[in-house]
């Protein structure tokens, strides 16, 4: 990997990271609630841009290796957040709340998938 590739990666997820901070506190305080709706919403959104992004990408040559780093492995990967999710998750099963630790799981994995797909199947529809 080149270090123009590595400066692309770490630039995204400069602005991923932070646009996960400010997302999931902006949802977090309007959403309150125990499930955690923060970590849920910036993995949804961010699985839906990456099916745009990726159906995208395969429809034009326009961008460098360089900016489709930067927007997905960089911002996105940065924007969503498995461990934070996992551990969520987990404190969700310890602290006796199984249906809700179920429930976001269940959202965030399904829901991850279905956003992603989503995301593909409209700019694939619209490119062809």
């Amino acid at each position: 990997m080149s270090w123009q590739t590595i400066l692309a990666i770490g630039s995204g997820g400069f602005i991923g990271a932070v646009s996960r901070a400010y997302l999931n506190g902006l949802i977090s305080h309007r959403l309150p609630h125990e499930l955690p709706f923060g970590t849920l919403g910036v993995n949804l959104i961010g699985s839906f841009l990456m099916g745009i992004l990726v159906s995208y990408f395969m429809y034009t040559t326009i961008f460098s290796v360089h900016v489709k780093s930067f927007l997905t492995t960089g911002v996105l990967g940065a924007l969503t957040t498995y461990s934070t999710f996992a551990m969520e998750s987990f404190l969700l099963i310890q602290g006796g709340s199984l249906a809700l630790a179920l429930a976001n799981i269940s959202l965030n994995v399904f829901g991850s998938v279905f956003m992603a797909g989503g995301g593909f199947y409209i700019i694939k529809n619209i490119m062809e």
